[in-house]
């Protein structure tokens, strides 16, 4: 089980989690079974007839030692990190302030189904190249790899995790005083951290 986040910390709604994800694709994957395993890998989101997140589809190389304990304990951790930065307090016009990180995550706990068939690996990896490549002046496709392709998705195994329970924490100063929020920001500004610092506006309007 996860321990919980801060409820002050929670995420505004299930679509700024999906935002989260699918802006920040790679993911951990963590299992337990006979001893840990960790591997970082990309993965897509699933979501039901409603829209709402339910699972996520990706892929192992097949030679991952992790594949094996995942068949015999299903169970995994998804660990997902979106935009971060140290919040140092020489930014502040109040020096008593502490120094701490903002940052944007989300956490789910999973059971494993691994896709063995070759036309489910194939449609999983493609989904995930159009995602990735969508925008791209000169877009590329699995499709022009040819035979390649098919001999290369031999070597990997595809996997739904279907989402058991989940914990995001969005940790973008809505505890902070007016002019400490705004020396923070001043701060990741001038540090080039414009994401994070994008969000913690999202997050706190009329602050700032």
């Amino acid at each position: 089980m996860m321990d919980p986040k801060p409820p002050k910390y929670a995420p505004r709604s299930d679509a700024d989690i999906l935002s989260l994800i699918e802006a920040h694709t790679f993911a951990w994957i963590v299992s337990a079974g006979s001893g840990y395993g960790a591997t970082p890998l990309p993965l897509r989101p699933r979501l039901d007839a409603e829209g709402k997140l339910v699972a996520f589809a990706g892929h192992f190389a097949r030679s991952n030692p992790q594949v094996e304990r995942l068949k015999a304990h299903s169970r995994a951790l998804i660990l997902f990190m979106g935009p971060h930065a140290y919040v140092s307090p020489s930014w502040m016009a109040d020096r008593t302030q502490a120094s701490t990180w903002n940052y944007m995550s989300a956490a789910f706990e999973c059971d494993l189904t691994f896709i063995e068939d070759a036309d489910g690996i194939e449609a999983d990896l493609n989904d995930l190249i159009v995602a990735m490549e969508a925008g791209r002046p000169n877009g590329w496709s699995m499709a022009e790899m040819g035979e390649r392709a098919h001999r290369l998705a031999r070597g990997i195994i595809g996997f739904r995790a279907d989402i058991v329970s989940q914990n995001a924490a969005f940790k973008l100063g809505q505890d902070e005083r007016d002019d400490v929020f705004t020396d923070i920001l001043n701060g990741l500004t001038e540090e080039g951290e414009h994401d994070l610092m994008q969000h913690m506006r999202v997050y706190n309007p009329g602050r700032g």
